[in-house]
């Protein structure tokens, strides 16, 4: 049994990713049983820029993880880049939880860029409805967020209500296909969960 704790930025994040990690394990790696820990919400900025927030966070992630356990931080890249970001915080995170295994993947630029990388196969659930010849370019809107809603028969979106709904359904091939930071995900996913037994590369 592997402990995942997350550690996030959202409200919607923390009932979403622990969905999408058990979609991961049912979907592609059934082999390998995990636990997704309740995720650690925390503020991005102070997280990223209080030093003593993010050793206190990390601290804790990794009390929870337990040995053999596995830290996933996953955050929203904004206007950063993803990989340079990334590394950065990956390194900053060595210094305090060198003894535990640790990922970073930042979503470019919302965690809402993996469900308009799916976004076709999410028709119809909760009401979205993007259009039948739309072109997908998951990673490039700056307001993810706002791009769901306008599709949403609604007109509003939720993240508390709607993430985990749409981490439910989302067709995991298509994110993986159309989103480069989802293809991080499962990378790290294949490193540190599931070794041989994912079919994915």
């Amino acid at each position: 049994m592997i402990r995942i704790a997350s550690i996030v930025e959202g409200d919607g994040e923390v009932s979403a990713l622990p969905v999408l990690l058990r979609r991961l394990a049912s979907e592609w790696c059934s082999v390998v049983p995990i636990n997704p820990l309740q995720p650690i919400r925390v503020r991005r900025d102070r997280f990223l820029n209080k030093d003593e927030e993010f050793r206190r966070q990390l601290l804790l992630a990794a009390a929870k993880s337990g040995e053999g356990g596995w830290i996933l931080i996953v955050l929203d890249a904004d206007d950063d880049c993803p990989a340079e970001l990334g590394r950065e915080i990956y390194d900053r995170a060595q210094q305090y939880v060198a003894h535990r295994r640790v990922s970073v993947v930042l979503a470019n630029r919302e965690f809402e860029a993996w469900f308009i990388a799916a976004a076709h196969s999410l028709r119809g659930v909760r009401g979205f409805s993007p259009l039948p010849d739309e072109l997908v370019q998951a990673e490039v809107p700056r307001n993810a967020k706002g791009w769901m809603r306008e599709r949403m028969q609604s007109g509003t979106y939720s993240e508390i209500l709607d993430q985990p709904a749409f981490a439910a359904r989302i067709d995991l091939q298509q994110a993986f296909d159309n989103s480069r930071s989802f293809r991080k995900l499962c990378k790290e996913w294949k490193a540190h969960v599931s070794g041989r037994t994912c079919t994915r590369d």
